[in-house]
């Protein structure tokens, strides 16, 4: 499996390669297949979000051969999305616009595949969830929407209903918010427990005195100053 870029863009299947349902307004779709630049504008959409954005696809082979593709963006580089009766994408939400498996790959688990692939990437970048558009009736127009009953199977849950164009959603928590969490819940308890600290004994130390003797002062560990002493006569001395 390898990241889309202008490369392997080529590596897609010729229609799909040219399609731009997703990247252009409707208005702008059909003008670009009126001057049969559809090619050109896929190119430029993809390059301005792998720019802008990062990373948008994957490419999936087979013994060298492609064999399916996925493609995912920011809301915003999607005018489509906004068209659709169950828009628009949550804020919070990556789109997941399109997935396709060849005929002769299919059954293979190739598309889980691409959605794991997918849920991997956005979930390292810190992305708290995946939307998508699904089609309740598959194969009754080009295949530009992914069926909703696949989106389904790999996770996604519908949060708009529709008897066509439902937008499903699938939550994404990564090990960095686990991490904060579990940090925030220590640092709320380490701020509800007091710990107590013990004042430390003084510390005698011997000063040299008169002969036959010597003077212990007591000096607090803390650093402060303390008048008492105590005098001591030593031992083993002569009197």
């Amino acid at each position: 499996m390898a990241a889309l870029n202008l490369d392997n863009l080529g590596d897609l299947p010729k229609r799909c390669r040219n399609c731009v349902y997703w990247e252009l307004s409707p208005a702008l779709a059909d003008q670009a297949e009126g001057y049969g630049t559809t090619d050109l504008e896929k190119e430029a959409w993809l390059s301005e979000v792998l720019l802008e954005w990062g990373s948008c696809g994957r490419v999936v082979y087979v013994g060298g051969a492609p064999a399916g593709y996925v493609l995912f963006a920011p809301p915003a580089s999607v005018p489509r999305a906004t068209e659709m009766p169950t828009g628009p994408v949550s804020a919070d939400a990556v789109l997941l616009t399109t997935m396709q498996v060849l005929p002769e790959f299919a059954g293979e688990g190739l598309g889980r595949a691409l959605a794991q692939a997918v849920v991997k990437e956005l979930t390292r970048r810190g992305v708290k969830a995946v939307e998508a558009f699904g089609d309740a009736r598959p194969g009754t127009e080009a295949d530009c929407v992914m069926p909703a009953d696949f989106l389904r199977s790999v996770g996604f849950k519908t949060v708009r209903p529709h008897h066509r164009w439902p937008r499903l959603r699938m939550e994404l928590r990564s090990g960095l918010e686990w991490k904060s969490d579990v940090e925030a819940a220590l640092e709320q308890l380490f701020n509800t427990v007091t710990i107590p600290m013990q004042t430390p004994a003084p510390v005698p130390v011997a000063t040299p005195a008169r002969a036959g003797r010597c003077q212990v002062s007591f000096l607090p560990t803390d650093g402060s100053s303390d008048d008492r002493t105590d005098d001591l006569r030593g031992r083993g001395e002569p009197r």
